[in-house]
């Protein structure tokens, strides 16, 4: 019942209205930015080692390794393999779509955070949608929006610690240390509503925990140089992975193209005249894609403008040019390998046979396996290794961006954030004890509902975005 309730829920969260909110601010921002994001990325790519010398937290690099570090995780791995399993190869179409239009909305709410942000009495720094929708919207409009601005930090609070932040990070973790190790299930510790869990599943659990604990009391630093350490080097590991097997299977990446196009506009079925089934498959596949892409790259959920906004930097174009790289890795590049290796194995060539009753973990681990050859022990392992990584990391950068939240809606009050770091690192506890529907259907919902206002003050700010882009390259005539 509690399963069919939050389905329900996520259905109405993610309708038709907010996936057209999402990519319409996407496409609005592509063109009142002139496609930055196509003709400003170079400039990105060449500016994100610069030393700063500008107020700030943390350095640009940090700022963007700590973005990472809560976008490449479960999302790159699991949540690729969830949309191709809920809405076939065509959804992989749709988080391109997203993430093509989602750079130029992650540049825009980027650098506005850096415009909209505050200086705190004790010197650190408190910025992100939050402000620049009660500041940045109240002198476009004349109005107070400070409701709205309330809104998005309530639903910041519950995506980190119901959402992405805890147990859809945890549950990744403990689900691919389990087909690791112990797949057959032959050592369970204990059942719980029918469900049996492994002492692996135990094990790997409590260790997550105590490490989560050990850094995010810490504070930013502390997780801005994890961050910066291990996102490059599991990055680095995971795209070895990925390139091997499109370098291995390279004559049959047009077949899987062909496989994705088509599943996303569902030809096969129109050329059959289904128009039933033909809406359901596109709207399935375009639904599972989207969200599927904002969660993994996170462009305009207001998450990333957080980090962003603690950079050491006075320019917040420069800022957002260096931010909006986040997402063409997240997705243009590591989510793109995953996709494909599982269309290649599972949708391709004469053995092709779908995905079947597999999902998460399971189905990248099979897709891996299947097409890399050999016994497949060692790949589990190696996408074991970087999953618990790249979750790990997102569970600290998640920690750090609801903070942020409640450190806006408790006006300042550290008592009540330490307080929540104690409550986060329960989630994370007894996160692995729920199923990955459960897990990835509220991630969902929470995803929607906060990327709902951070979306509309992007479009009502989407000139304040251009007049400071242009502005800027007109101060720096040879960063054009």
């Amino acid at each position: 019942m509690f399963t069919e309730i939050i389905t329900k829920i996520d259905d109405f969260v993610w309708g038709v209205p907010t996936i057209i909110l999402i990519l319409a601010t996407g496409i609005l921002l592509t063109i009142r930015l002139r496609g930055v994001q196509f003709t400003k990325l170079g400039r990105g790519f060449k500016s994100m080692f610069k030393k700063s010398d500008g107020k700030g937290e943390v350095s640009s690099f940090q700022a963007l390794c700590t973005a990472l570090s809560a976008t490449i995780g479960t999302g790159n791995i699991v949540g690729v393999a969830t949309a191709i399993a809920g809405g076939g190869p065509g959804a992989l179409f749709w988080m391109w779509l997203a993430a093509l239009v989602g750079t130029a909305t992650k540049y825009a709410e980027c650098m506005l955070a850096v415009k909209y942000r505050e200086h705190a009495a004790d010197g650190h720094v408190l910025g992100g949608p939050f402000y620049t929708i009660e500041k940045g919207m109240k002198e476009k409009t004349g109005f107070s929006w400070k409701w709205l601005a309330v809104l998005f930090a309530i639903f910041g609070v519950c995506v980190g610690l119901f959402g992405i932040g805890t147990f859809t990070q945890i549950s990744g973790i403990t689900t691919a240390v389990q087909n690791a190790i112990d797949p057959d299930m032959k050592h369970v510790a204990f059942t719980l509503f029918e469900n049996n869990y492994t002492w692996s599943v135990v094990i790997a659990g409590l260790l997550v925990t105590f490490g989560v604990a050990l850094v995010i009391i810490g504070g930013l630093k502390r997780i801005s140089k994890v961050a910066e350490k291990v996102v490059p080097a599991m990055a680095v590991v995971y795209v070895f992975l990925g390139l091997s097997i499109l370098i291995m299977n390279a004559t049959r990446i047009p077949a899987a193209f062909a496989v994705i196009f088509k599943n996303a506009f569902g030809f096969k079925a129109l050329a059959g005249g289904a128009t039933g089934w033909l809406f359901k498959q596109v709207t399935d596949s375009m639904q599972k894609g989207v969200a599927r892409g904002i969660f993994s790259n996170e462009a305009g959920l207001g998450s990333a403008p957080i980090a962003a906004a603690a950079a050491q930097t006075e320019e917040p174009v420069a800022q957002g040019i260096i931010s909006m790289l986040g997402t063409f890795i997240d997705t243009i590049i590591i989510c793109t390998m995953t996709g494909l290796a599982i269309v290649i194995a599972f949708y391709t060539g004469a053995d092709a046979t779908g995905a079947g009753d597999l999902e998460g973990i399971a189905l990248t681990s099979a897709a891996f396996s299947k097409v890399l050859g050999g016994d497949g022990r060692s790949v589990q392992f190696l996408l074991m290794l970087c999953l618990v990584f790249f979750a790990f990391t997102t569970i600290l950068g998640w920690d750090y961006y609801s903070e942020r939240c409640l450190e806006y809606l408790s006006k300042g009050n550290m008592t009540i954030v330490k307080i929540f770091r104690w409550l986060y690192i329960a989630a994370v506890f007894i996160g692995p004890y729920f199923t990955i529907k459960q897990v990835w259907t509220i991630a969902d919902i929470t995803n929607g509902l906060m990327a709902i206002p951070n979306c509309i003050s992007l479009i009502v700010l989407s000139g304040v975005a251009a007049k400071e882009t242009k502005d800027y390259f007109n101060r720096y005539p040879t960063l054009q």
